[in-house]
């Protein structure tokens, strides 16, 4: 069983150790929920020492233990060792003050997909950041343009979309808004290099090309079964092994989570005003009864607690 992690701990001064070459030096992250929790890994997985920030001490500890249960499942996985876990989580310093991120080059935003939420976050950066640094946006719909509206800094706002889960997917989304500056992404694609991602360059469009291509794929994957077609296992089997998928769009969904897919779908309908981001009925009834995937256990599919898929 993992100890229960104490505040103190997480708020100790950072140990000086040696980087990667020519790696950024420290990195905030603010937010640490399962996405934050996932880039927080990989930077320090990269040698990189990360700045966590939550927004109270309660969601602090519960973030970092959330990480710390991540990287067991991983060592039970035999992805990783307890030495690379212990590397890792001493590499984290925990705060709950956005001023802490004054000595980071790079600060990367993974809070609730809300206007209102992300520019909180990006005025205070504006007012603690280094004149150069860069601030990452991690949305995954919402308009890079617009979110820096407030920002004294627009050329230095870029989108980063990561993938859930962060640590294991090869590919991020750099997402140019209007004002990026050219030397904003070159720093940011070096970054994505150096923690081991395949940079694909986007200019700002609803949705990227992740979010916008894999949602209408989920959405009629879910009306197939709303309709009785087929069952969600025959489904996904034939999407796989028809198509060379590593898991089924049903699947997917789970993994995303079913409110997120819901709110991305609601998101890109509002947007552009297409039927096929409409949302399934189907989603919209799992949601209200918080079959939401994975993180719950159960979605189209049941889960155990490591998120593996329980067969029938």
């Amino acid at each position: 069983m993992t100890s229960r992690l104490r505040l103190e701990d997480l708020q100790s001064p950072i140990r000086t150790r040696r980087h990667a070459e020519g790696a950024f030096p420290r990195v905030g992250v603010v937010g640490l929920g399962i996405m934050g929790q996932g880039i927080a890994e990989t930077v320090a997985g990269a040698g990189m020492e990360v700045i966590a920030v939550e927004k109270n001490p309660e969601r602090l500890q519960e973030g970092l233990e959330g990480l710390s249960r991540a990287l067991d499942q991983e060592i039970r996985r035999w992805s990783r060792t307890e030495s690379e876990k212990r590397a890792i989580m001493s590499r984290v310093k925990g705060t709950v003050s956005l001023a802490d991120l004054k000595d980071c080059a790079i600060a990367i935003e993974a809070v609730d997909e809300s206007y209102d939420v992300k520019r909180v976050v990006i005025r205070a950066f504006d007012e603690a950041a280094q004149p150069e640094a860069a601030f990452i946006s991690n949305t995954a719909t919402l308009s890079l343009t617009k979110l820096a509206l407030d920002s004294a800094y627009p050329d230095r706002i870029i989108g980063m979309h990561f993938l859930n889960p962060v640590p294991k997917v090869p590919v991020v989304e750099i997402v140019r808004a209007m004002k990026t500056s050219d030397e904003t992404f070159r720093r940011v694609r070096k970054f994505a290099e150096q923690i081991g991602k395949t940079p694909v360059e986007v200019f700002e469009y609803p949705g990227f090309i992740t979010t916008r291509t894999i949602l209408p794929m989920i959405n009629e994957a879910a009306h197939v079964l709303m309709e009785g077609i087929a069952r969600a296992e025959d489904i996904d089997t034939a999407m796989k092994l028809g198509y060379g998928m590593e898991a089924g769009p049903l699947e997917m969904a789970d993994g995303i989570g079913l409110d997120e897919v819901l709110m991305w779908m609601e998101t890109l309908f509002h947007e552009l005003g297409e039927p096929r981001y409409r949302p399934c009925p189907l989603i919209r009834r799992m949601v209200r009864e918080r079959k939401l995937g994975k993180k719950v256990g159960e979605g189209f599919f049941t889960y155990n607690d490591e998120g593996k898929r329980i067969r029938p």
